[in-house]
């Protein structure tokens, strides 16, 4: 693979991140504006939002240091599509649980997708590259692991409050 080809294939897995990332912040954003019943599903989302936030803004670093920027379209598109998947669990009966397994899957792609970029980097010589990814790496797993422990809480609160008569879904 010539090292422009492989520059290439980093800078699209970036430019893809980043969009990536703008797509996980329209998915929780709704979804935490709309917690009542679970509050420390809500404060983590806030917590995670604020790394999303700072994952984009490493993202912006390395592509500015490689002379390039984001796709202002494929932000848009996948902003768009994160916000209509957020919106189409509202009417869910069992919302949070919904988001909670979706929010999962999610994580672990986040997951790949940042050991590929990271392969990538190294393959290209971009190693002084690979340490802003890993910190966005490290977060992901962070919260799929969180998310991965929180799921089985969630769901036996969620059927107490729902056996209790008391609004469950979030």
């Amino acid at each position: 693979m010539s090292d422009s080809k492989t520059r290439e294939i980093f800078v699209t897995g970036l430019k893809n991140a980043h969009a990536m990332e703008n797509q996980a912040l329209s998915i929780m954003k709704p979804q935490v504006k709309r917690i009542e019943n679970y509050p420390d599903i809500a404060a983590k989302l806030e917590e995670h939002i604020r790394e999303t936030e700072g994952q984009i803004g490493r993202l912006e670093e390395i592509l500015t240091s490689l002379a390039e920027n984001n796709s202002s379209l494929k932000d848009a598109a996948l902003s768009f599509t994160g916000s209509m998947a957020a919106l189409g669990h509202t009417v869910a009966a069992d919302e949070i649980l919904k988001n909670s397994m979706a929010n999962f899957a999610f994580e672990n792609f986040e997951i790949a997708a940042y050991k590929s970029l990271i392969t990538i980097a190294e393959l290209g010589g971009f190693e002084g590259l690979v340490a802003p990814l890993q910190v966005n790496l490290d977060q992901e797993v962070a919260m799929a692991a969180w998310l991965e422990e929180s799921l089985r809480p969630t769901t036996i609160k969620f059927a107490s409050l729902k056996e209790a008569g008391q609004a469950a879904k979030v």
